[in-house]
């Protein structure tokens, strides 16, 4: 009986034992701590960056890696729109970034500033990309209703569309309207029914004219 007890004392000595060293290894030394921060999606921003906004050491126990605080510190840099954050056993930590694409030119005095299809500059250049669209509203900000509903305009257009659009005017945003490389002008109207708006400018485009409102997709006019 006495000996039966010590097997079963041993045994749980043991196996506690077996777990605070699991525990030890995972948790606090650096055997499983991270050894690389790999960066991907990135083609604008330096993996550096990513790795140093990051601010995760060599060594660090990849179980004790705060994902969410490094995922906060990743997004916070201006080119990045999102930032995904994962652990890749035994010792990686992986970091998936979507930067911020330019979407329109934004004249601003003698400069030009470059925003992101959610309004945020991202460098300000002395001559327009030859590209993007020039966007011209009152006060072109993020938080700007006229600036927001261009934007969603523009994030509605097919490719085709975009490589064909020259200026999107927006003095107030139910009032939109496009200006096309060729010189012909859209009457948009407001943001909303983008999709449909836009797949109905496709379809009218063919017609000769010079302004084409689609401002109710409903009731397309050509003039």
């Amino acid at each position: 009986m006495r000996r039966a007890v010590r097997r079963t004392a041993l045994a749980v000595l043991l196996s506690g034992g077996v777990v605070g060293a699991a525990t030890w290894v995972v948790f606090f030394s650096p055997v499983l701590g991270v050894r690389e921060v790999e960066v991907t999606g990135n083609t604008r921003i330096p993996a550096e960056q990513v790795r140093a906004a990051a601010g995760v050491r060599t060594g660090t126990p990849l179980a004790t890696v705060d994902l969410g605080a490094v995922e906060g510190r990743v997004s916070a840099l201006r080119a990045v729109e999102s930032a995904r954050v994962a652990r890749g056993w035994p010792g990686t930590l992986r970091i998936d970034v979507v930067e911020r694409v330019p979407a329109a030119a934004v004249p601003a005095g003698a400069l030009t500033d470059v925003i992101d299809r959610y309004g945020v500059v991202l460098e300000q250049v002395p001559v327009a990309p030859p590209r993007l669209p020039v966007l011209r509203v009152q006060r072109a900000a993020a938080d700007d209703p006229a600036t927001r509903s261009a934007l969603a305009v523009l994030r509605a257009l097919p490719a085709d569309l975009l490589d064909r659009l020259r200026e999107v005017r927006a003095p107030s945003p139910d009032s939109i309207t496009l200006r096309l490389t060729d010189g012909r002008t859209v009457v948009w109207g407001d943001a909303g029914r983008a999709a449909e708006k836009a797949r109905v400018l496709v379809a009218v485009l063919p017609k000769p004219g010079k302004t084409y409102d689609v401002s109710s997709p409903r009731v397309v006019t050509v003039r």
